[in-house]
């Protein structure tokens, strides 16, 4: 059994963070632990409510899991302060892990803030250099990179800026673009597109996180980074057509979509 750590917060409604991840997990046929950053009381409609997990207690969580189950990889999703980022930082490179995904988080579909913005460039600077990969979405990889994104050229000297900036390799994810929903990935000098459709639904809710955590769990198997990325897209895009509609707002995805057809 491969074994990924999440180390996000908690969403109450289960679309996202924490929720989403282990479900995404669980459906790919990976045993998924968990280290909280922050309960959150949010739903379809928006965040209600932050308390961050402390520091000791963060790092209690990711010593419990490590110390005695081996992870074979680590996504780290939302870390809503500097002091936080140092902590998983330093447990990532004690417990010398790989296959290391982080995606972002900066701000909720909703449109809620997740993340201050004196946190984004300590994370860029710890976290970035020893992730096999970053997922930034478009408006995160215009916040790192400090470039405007209309189109697939904006996109890819936005990944080429963050990477060679910070040292690693970025898929910047097009959900957000009007074009289509393809994901360019600049990594090792090299660029690669992943081609997406666009699925007429408007609940996204979770989107970036059941994304990285899927790569996630493919690179915990053993495939490479872009068959990790291709074959998690896909996944993903399986979720959101399966028309999963619960709440008034941006609803969550169908996590659970490629079971049901399997049955």
């Amino acid at each position: 059994m491969n074994v990924v750590l999440t180390i996000a917060g908690s969403d109450s409604s289960g679309g996202a963070g924490i929720q989403a991840d282990l479900k995404t997990m669980t459906c790919l046929g990976v045993y998924g632990m968990s280290a909280i950053t922050a309960l959150t009381a949010q739903n379809t409609m928006g965040v209600d409510e932050v308390v961050e997990t402390s520091l000791d207690m963060l790092e209690a969580q990711i010593d419990s899991c490590l110390n005695d189950i081996k992870a074979d990889a680590v996504k780290i999703g939302m870390l809503p302060s500097a002091e936080q980022v140092l902590v998983v930082a330093r447990k990532l490179r004690e417990y010398k892990m790989k296959n290391i995904v982080v995606d972002p988080v900066m701000v909720a579909t909703s449109g809620s803030t997740l993340m201050k913005d004196s946190t984004k460039d300590i994370m860029a600077k710890y976290l970035f250099p020893i992730a096999t990969v970053i997922t930034p979405n478009i408006p995160e990889a215009e916040a790192l990179s400090g470039l405007c994104i209309r189109t697939r050229d904006d996109m890819e000297n936005a990944g080429i800026e963050i990477g060679t900036k910070y040292g690693c390799a970025v898929l910047v994810k097009g959900g957000h673009s009007i074009e289509d929903a393809s994901d360019m990935l600049f990594a090792n000098g090299n660029i690669t597109w992943f081609e997406g459709k666009r699925i007429n639904n408007p609940n996204t809710h979770g989107t970036g996180c059941t994304l990285s955590s899927a790569i996630a769990s493919h690179l915990a198997m053993g495939y490479n980074l872009k068959d990790s990325i291709e074959r998690a897209k896909r996944y993903l895009e399986n979720a959101i057509a399966a028309d999963l509609d619960l709440g008034h707002g941006s609803g969550p995805l169908n996590h659970m979509a490629r079971l049901y057809s399997m049955t």
